[in-house]
């Protein structure tokens, strides 16, 4: 009978290691997919010898987000900050929203006042029809104009604490800060893709 109890609490106990080993497993599996908010954009391309042309952004308005992508795995996500309306989908010019949709970069350069700037492609063929229909529709007035010089850049010197607090400051711009726009500035070809979404 002692063997017996001895026996089934051997067993007992071998399943629990097993399980809980593979419970931490599983979490440091998980934990692999996590990106390193520590880790740079430059480093982890050159440690993983991913090509500036397979990078793409996804900017999630709603969770105030810039993450880049090489195919389907996020490599690293900043905070981010938008114009000051950040809840709709840019309609005119003077509105203060970012836009949303698919763009490109029409350009990159260093910029005297938010350290770096990469202008997107807006307004593009999806955005001029978006504005006709609203001005169709009578959703924006018919002497409105779409606007346009909107881009991802940094913040006035000493302003970090913006992204942190989550203000939403520019135009209809997307501000990082200034550490990780020169980041990603450095990482980006001119043919990305960037998808802004709500």
């Amino acid at each position: 009978m002692i063997i017996l109890c001895s026996f089934y609490t051997l067993v007992s106990c071998s399943q629990s290691t097993s399980e809980t080993d593979l419970a931490q497993d599983n979490q440091v599996s998980s934990e692999k997919n996590v990106p390193d908010p520590e880790r740079k954009l430059v480093e982890i391309i050159r440690e993983n010898h991913i090509p500036k042309s397979d990078l793409s952004i996804k900017i999630d308005k709603s969770a105030y987000a810039l993450s880049v992508y090489n195919k389907d795995t996020v490599l690293i996500t900043y905070p981010c900050v938008f114009g000051f309306n950040a809840i709709d989908d840019k309609a005119q010019e003077g509105d203060g929203c970012t836009p949303e949709g698919k763009f490109g970069v029409r350009s990159k350069y260093a910029h005297k006042s938010w350290n770096y700037f990469i202008w997107i492609d807006y307004p593009n063929k999806e955005s001029w029809s978006r504005f006709n229909r609203r001005k169709a529709n009578g959703e924006i007035g018919k002497d409105a104009t779409i606007g346009g010089e909107v881009g991802i850049h940094g913040v006035p010197e000493g302003g970090d604490y913006l992204i942190d607090e989550r203000v939403n400051w520019t135009l209809g711009c997307i501000s990082l800060k200034n550490d990780h726009v020169e980041d990603l500035y450095k990482c980006l070809s001119d043919k990305v893709q960037i998808k802004i979404v709500h």
